[in-house]
């Protein structure tokens, strides 16, 4: 579904790659995690296979290819019809993302509406439902608030809503639970892994968080200053391992008797 060739990022005011000679490939259903310190590339990464690179970022080497065809030759107009509908992001402050002046229900209805023949009534119930799905209670009353009177979990909850509302085919998460309690975050990430299981989405997820990783990725990448230095199913990963950094990585996950909590 999804093919990464050997992608070089650049941005302009560093001379050093932020990622180089990064290869992927994903496959429909398929969970792959990106791990690693903050700076190490990982969300250059997917902000390149969503088209939108920050800071004037480019892709100075390589290709992006999803189902075939390469997404950096996409127009504007062609990555208006598959963003946010065949690959979606939740984005790790999703609260940013949001227009603080409009209520969350005029955000959601329009956001439906422009990819999906919908009426405003059905988009409305849409949205509501698809709230409660992400364990929000109360959709109507969220509906009808503003980003400001929301927590920062449920703006996060809100964004993931967002996201997997039209079961894309592809999902980039950026660390999507970092913002959430224990609690949420084992919700959220049962609710990732059940599209997954009933629509076939292939998900690239960033975490910092290895047992979680673990625990729910087909593949683990760990990445370190713009490049991969392992990469592995979880046996691998976790037993198998010759790479210092991804041993460092390990040590620093809390155990209870010497055992990980994966």
């Amino acid at each position: 579904m999804l093919e990464i060739q050997n992608i070089t990022v650049k941005y302009n005011n560093s001379d050093k790659p932020a990622v180089e000679n990064f290869s992927l490939n994903i496959k429909r259903g398929e969970i792959c995690c990106l791990v690693g310190e903050s700076g190490s590339g990982k969300t250059s990464v997917i902000r390149a296979v969503q088209g939108n690179l920050p800071g004037h970022g480019t892709v100075t080497q390589g290709d992006i290819l999803f189902e075939g065809q390469s997404l950096l030759n996409y127009t504007v107009n062609e990555w208006r019809k598959i963003r946010g509908t065949e690959i979606s992001m939740i984005f790790q402050d999703s609260g940013a993302m949001m227009n603080p002046v409009r209520t969350i229900g005029s955000q959601f209805v329009e956001y439906i509406r422009a990819h999906g023949t919908y009426t405003k009534r059905e988009a409305w119930e849409k949205g509501v439902q698809m709230l409660k799905c992400v364990r929000l209670p109360d959709g109507e009353h969220i509906m009808n608030s503003y980003p400001f009177q929301l927590s920062g979990g449920m703006k996060q909850r809100v964004g993931i809503a967002f996201a997997m509302f039209f079961r894309p085919k592809l999902l980039l998460a950026d660390e999507p639970t970092s913002a959430l309690d224990v609690t949420t975050q084992a919700q959220i990430v049962r609710q990732m892994m059940k599209l997954r299981e009933d629509y076939g989405t292939g998900i690239i997820m960033i975490t910092h968080n290895l047992a979680l990783a673990a625990y729910m990725s087909d593949r683990i990448l760990i990445m370190k200053d713009g490049n991969v230095t392992d990469s592995g199913d979880r046996e691998h990963i976790l037993h198998n391992s010759q790479v210092d950094y991804t041993k460092k990585l390990l040590s620093a996950v809390p155990s209870a008797g010497g055992c990980y909590y994966v």
